[in-house]
């Protein structure tokens, strides 16, 4: 018998990893915060790699050399991981300015996608077709603009995935009033009243 989508509910909705290219404990985002990493990101297609694999941004505009989007960018191990993920067909998502890491592993060229608005331009002028919207789905290639847009990201992947009451209460569990924009692929736009 299968599972009805509604009623998806404690570890069967899926399992969540912190990855990182490389060996080691402990993540430091733009800000400072330090974030704990349960391994390395399996290689793009073998058995262990995800089904979707998400990218946060932060720190694009200060340049920070030791910990920003920026700084990953620049070194090219992230970009050319996620240029070889979108090849081997993994779903990437990008919160905030983790869209400027796909945009540069080339893979939002002639793409629909949205980043924090302090890094429109550039994606712009990185190829991508930028929409005006809190979240994008190009399909197989999914943004946020910013932080709490972010969430709004969160919740339209669990709507995909599970159903919209599951969604729903997953919004009312973290108290978080949906905002549903989401910019879809053929052009519309889902929340529009």
């Amino acid at each position: 018998m299968e599972r009805d989508r509604e009623e998806v509910s404690g570890d069967d909705g899926g399992r969540v990893r912190y990855v990182s290219l490389d060996e080691r404990e402990t993540v430091t985002a733009s800000h400072g915060t330090r974030v704990g990493v349960d391994g390395t990101l399996p290689g793009p297609g073998g058995e262990d790699a995800p089904d979707l694999l998400v990218v946060p941004g932060g720190g694009w505009n200060a340049r920070n050399q030791e910990a920003s989007a920026w700084a990953e960018a620049q070194k090219g191990d992230v970009p050319r991981a996620l240029a070889a993920y979108h090849a081997a067909d993994t779903r990437i998502a990008s919160v905030c300015t983790g869209s400027m890491l796909l945009a540069e592993a080339g893979v939002t060229d002639g793409r629909r996608a949205v980043t924090h608005a302090s890094a429109v331009e550039e994606l712009r002028e990185s190829g991508a077709e930028v929409v005006d919207a809190r979240v994008v789905d190009d399909g197989d290639v999914l943004s946020a603009g910013g932080v709490t847009s972010g969430i709004d990201l969160a919740l339209y992947v669990v709507e995909r995935e599970f159903g919209e009451s599951v969604a729903d209460r997953a919004a009312t569990v973290i108290e978080y009033e949906r905002r549903y924009e989401v910019a879809t692929r053929d052009g519309s736009r889902r929340g529009e009243n």
